[in-house]
């Protein structure tokens, strides 16, 4: 299955790592319905960005997960291949 990095360029004002951690959870009881499994994520809090690793279908079905799940959708999704 792909795998997809995406980015949110900005968190919400006064989101926090914690705030991350929930939409996570959120993310992964909804993943189960569109065959999509969102595996890490990474919070850069200075420059309020976050990275969340996810094989999907396609992006498109990625970013449906995250709309549903807890409506913050990444700014931009890249194919990624993993290396050693």
């Amino acid at each position: 299955m792909p795998l997809f990095m995406d980015v949110h360029e900005k968190l919400p004002d006064g989101a926090t790592a914690k705030d991350v951690a929930e939409a996570h959870k959120a993310d992964v009881a909804k993943q189960g319905e569109y065959g999509v499994e969102y595996k890490r994520y990474w919070v850069d809090d200075k420059a309020g960005k976050v990275f969340c690793l996810v094989e999907a279908p396609d992006a498109e079905t990625a970013a449906r997960v995250h709309k549903e799940a807890h409506g913050l959708v990444a700014d931009h999704i890249y194919q990624v291949a993993e290396g050693s």
